[in-house]
């Protein structure tokens, strides 16, 4: 109950700030009107990379765009697992992903990536795509959002299980797979906040017993300018689920938590950097929404990089 207040009352906040900060523009391009005329109208740059810590962004590759990504998920830095015995986490690595986003149109974007996976489902194959359906326009005040969807398919190639306790059983080879679909909602207010929320639905096709295949979950992403390319970036999400279905995974020895994860971003010419830190081990959202069982009360939080690089393959023609 405290979580959800808690992020209640992050909304209501947000929303206390879009109020005031639509109307301090509301009367900017009233006196801009007044003096020079209208303003260009022009997109709005949300968020400078298309995937924060955990939550994926409204940002879209330009067409003809090849953008290489490695992002990395270390050991505990505390707890049982952490400590200066494993080196605060860097001995350990808990989740890898090398992938690939090319830009097929203006906005849609393929996606296709090699995950390590982490616990019993591992060597992840993910097939996707992120499309835009808006982008805020600045000093366009019909086009006050960018709204984006995001779906994809994952599969595991990994040996099966011979214990149907476990979550890589599969019985059937259909069980191997689970898909994400992810709306994206997200506003810039001025050069001071970038702010988004994530609605997620997940499917796995095949759970434990007790489990349900299932989960709605409710995300949100800010990104704050702190010095000149240094900028405060942060995620959230809270998976939905029955107060019977947590009490069976408690019973079977699952403890689920919210994902929650903090860092630091550093732009530079063809490189976005990011130092994150987080409480889940996995790194795509059909795992980490579904199996956090690490909390940062309990020191059980890591952190990690992600690394991206712009390649050019061709250029579009309408922009020539």
């Amino acid at each position: 109950m405290r979580k959800l207040l808690f992020f209640f009352y992050m909304m209501m906040y947000f929303g206390a700030i879009a109020q005031v900060d639509s109307a301090a523009n509301s009367l900017m391009n009233e006196l801009d009107t007044k003096t020079s005329g209208t303003k260009e109208k022009k997109p709005a740059q949300v968020f400078y990379a298309q995937r924060l810590i955990n939550a994926n962004t409204t940002e879209m590759l330009a067409k003809g765009h090849l953008e290489f990504k490695v992002v990395h998920n270390f050991g505990d830095i505390g707890g049982t697992f952490g400590g200066v015995k494993n080196a605060y986490g860097l001995d350990n690595s808990t989740d890898i992903k090398i992938g690939f986003v090319f830009g097929l149109a203006k906005n849609l974007n393929m996606i296709v990536s090699r995950n390590k996976g982490f616990g019993n489902v591992t060597q992840l194959w993910e097939m996707g795509f992120k499309y835009r359906i808006m982008q805020q326009m600045e000093n366009d005040p019909s086009r006050p959002l960018s709204i984006a969807v995001f779906a994809n398919g994952v599969i595991s190639s990994a040996k099966r299980s011979t214990d149907s306790t476990k979550e890589n059983f599969y019985p059937k080879n259909s069980d191997r797979q689970s898909q994400v679909v992810q709306l994206m909602v997200a506003r810039k207010f001025g050069n001071i906040l970038s702010f988004q929320l994530n609605p997620t639905y997940v499917h796995t096709n095949y759970v434990v017993p007790g489990d349900v295949k299932s989960i709605f979950a409710l995300g949100a992403a800010i990104r704050v300018p702190i010095y000149k390319k240094f900028v405060f970036i942060a995620d959230y999400f809270h998976p939905f689920r029955t107060q019977t279905n947590t009490n069976a995974l408690r019973a079977k020895g699952v403890n689920l938590y919210d994902v929650f994860g903090v860092g630091l971003e550093l732009v530079t010419p063809g490189h976005i950097f990011h130092v994150n830190f987080t409480n889940t081990h996995t790194i795509l959202e059909n795992r980490f929404l579904t199996r956090t069982t690490t909390s940062w009360g309990k020191g059980e939080f890591r952190w990690g990089f992600t690394i991206t690089r712009d390649f050019i393959l061709f250029k579009d023609k309408k922009k020539r």
